[in-house]
């Protein structure tokens, strides 16, 4: 089992004017935020959202004659599963896909909208791996690995050609690791064109299969992650092989930075990333120390993240900042108290974003009533500022 610079460039004329190729850019702004200077491979801007286009067309182009008119059957979380179908549907290839429950909505309409048959089963990535095996004996489809292949191995690796293409001067390669096709195959071709260049990958502390079986343990992975495209229980023999000799380090990352990550993209980069995509930059967020002065080069690998769960995430990071924060006032039960409260939080440039009353508190006092008034600041500061404004007019805040 191999895979080589020749292989990886074979992959890139094979794919050549069918998929996109995307950019890699500098960023001021994450740079000044992270104290290494950036560059992202922008993988979200393909036409499916991420970068699984590559290793899927790929894959489907050395399929022989009888192996295209069987079909292809594949388990996958979305992104694998949109590229399949979308790419399938081009070349007249049938496409089945069995993702896990809780794959968000976005991932499954859009792989049904290139024309998949869609199957939904198992709990999680393995359980959907077993039953799409199982329809590869029963159907006689062909099955083709999200990442525990050599052509798709191969087809990711052009990721890696482009990022030293566009950004020769990086020093390191951050890259997210969920079965390992992406980072084994830019490894691959990063180092072959720049030996001495680091490469360091990414794991979600819930499912770190890269890192156990780099220690030589059993991997402990479970739980409901932002970043499920990298919710991998095992990572892959082919890409393990491959791309362990090869890369730095492994960084595991908590769900944290996965959210932050997400929302600085958003905020600073005004671009859209999914949990995994932003493991690059959760990576530098969370080991600075490792990064900072440097040179490098982040792999934003999808932008495929269900617009409820983006709202989300953007509104946790305004809570973790306190740009949005709730004050918890016990008063009395009165015509005219919350209008006084509304006045000082108001005056002093506050946006009262929601209230809620409590009266059936049994520590509230009968003739009382406990506010939960939900307000958008302009940073932590100025959240001091209207919280003591508060306290100086006499309210008791019991949260704040």
């Amino acid at each position: 089992m191999t895979v080589t610079f020749a292989d990886i460039q074979a992959a890139r004329a094979r794919i050549a004017g069918q998929v996109d190729r995307t950019p890699t850019r500098h960023s001021r702004r994450l740079s000044q935020l992270t104290g290494a200077e950036v560059w992202v491979k922008f993988d979200n801007l393909h036409f499916t959202g991420s970068f699984k286009e590559r290793g899927a067309l790929n894959r489907l182009l050395l399929l022989n004659e009888d192996e295209r008119r069987r079909g292809v059957v594949a388990a996958s979380a979305g992104n694998h599963a949109q590229a399949l179908a979308y790419h399938g549907g081009r070349l007249g290839v049938p496409v089945t896909i069995v993702m896990p429950h809780g794959t968000p909505f976005v991932k499954i309409d859009g792989t049904r909208a290139h024309g998949a048959t869609v199957v939904i089963e198992g709990d999680d990535f393995s359980g959907s791996t077993a039953h799409a095996k199982r329809l590869e004996e029963e159907k006689g489809h062909v099955f083709v690995s999200a990442f525990d292949d050599e052509g798709i191995v191969a087809g990711q690796g052009v990721c890696g050609l482009e990022v030293l293409e566009d950004a020769p001067e990086i020093q390191d390669l951050i890259v997210p690791i969920g079965g390992g096709g992406l980072i084994a195959g830019s490894a691959i071709a990063a180092k072959a064109i720049k030996p001495e260049l680091r490469v360091f990958g990414v794991e979600a502390a819930m499912y770190p299969s890269f890192t156990a079986r780099r220690e030589g343990r059993a991997p402990v992975c479970g739980g409901q992650t932002i970043a499920e495209g990298i919710a991998i229980k095992a990572v892959g023999e082919i890409p393990f092989a491959l791309a362990d000799p090869l890369i730095e380090e492994v960084l595991v990352c908590r769900e944290e930075d996965f959210e932050k990550g997400v929302a600085f993209f958003a905020t600073l980069e005004k671009t859209v990333a999914e949990g995994a995509g932003a493991g690059g930059l959760a990576a530098l967020l969370a080991y600075p120390d490792r990064f900072r002065g440097r040179k490098v080069g982040i792999v934003l690998c999808g932008g495929n993240i269900d617009a409820r769960m983006l709202a989300v995430v953007l509104n946790r990071e305004m809570v973790r900042e306190r740009r949005l924060i709730v004050f918890r006032i016990l008063g009395d039960d009165r015509p005219g108290m919350l209008s006084a409260m509304a006045a000082v939080i108001g005056g002093l440039g506050g946006n009262i974003i929601d209230v809620v009353h409590n009266r059936l508190a049994l520590d509230v006092p009968a003739k009382g009533a406990e506010f939960d008034i939900m307000v958008e600041t302009r940073d932590s500061a100025h959240a001091d500022e209207i919280g003591q404004a508060l306290k100086d007019k006499g309210y008791a805040l019991r949260m704040g």
